[in-house]
């Protein structure tokens, strides 16, 4: 009976690994792992350990070709997630993102930010039922905005305090980031 036992989680684990090396395959996996990761809500950076926005020189293009000056963003609340259609844990927090967004749309500046090109993005987010708007970078991101993976998201305050610093996947729209929003907004 043991030796069953054993034969089966060994089946069961080569199974597992062909799948996730199997193309089409790997990807689903993948995102549906992210998802359960991104459950998680991201945390607030310590007041003491905030970088502050002393750039705002950054232009980037809408996904309906308007140029958008990130110096317009000075002095409001500012939700910045580098992403892209590729990538299994930007794709797990996708549908959190987009709540939000329709929630906080008017209040709160979103820069989904993608290197991408315009026609896979459109795609992607056309076939996903996302209402959110993208943007490709025109020039170099501040130099406090150091992506260097992605998911990369940041919540700025209307001071230019990075008060969220997140790599990876994360539930944002969780109670404590509406919570950190709603605080956010409130503050002059």
């Amino acid at each position: 009976m043991k030796f069953l036992k054993v034969k089966f989680r060994n089946i069961l684990f080569l199974v597992v690994i062909i799948l996730l090396i199997v193309p089409t395959t790997r990807k689903p996996i993948q995102v549906f792992i992210h998802k359960g990761l991104a459950l998680i809500s991201p945390s607030i950076v310590e007041e003491s350990n905030q970088r502050t926005l002393s750039n705002y020189n950054w232009n980037l293009q809408g996904s309906d070709a308007t140029i958008y000056n990130f110096n317009e963003a000075k002095g409001k609340v500012v939700f910045i997630n580098f992403w892209a259609t590729w990538c299994p844990p930007c794709i797990a927090e996708m549908s959190s993102i987009n709540n939000l967004y329709n929630d906080y749309k008017d209040q709160v500046v979103f820069l989904l930010v993608t290197y991408e090109n315009k026609e896979t993005v459109l795609d992607f987010v056309s076939k996903n039922d996302y209402d959110f708007k993208f943007y490709n970078p025109l020039s170099e991101e501040p130099n406090a905005l150091n992506a260097s993976s992605i998911p990369q998201t940041y919540v700025i305050d209307k001071s230019g305090n990075i008060v969220i610093e997140k790599t990876g996947a994360a539930n944002w729209n969780s109670k404590s980031v509406r919570s950190l929003l709603e605080d956010l907004l409130k503050k002059e």
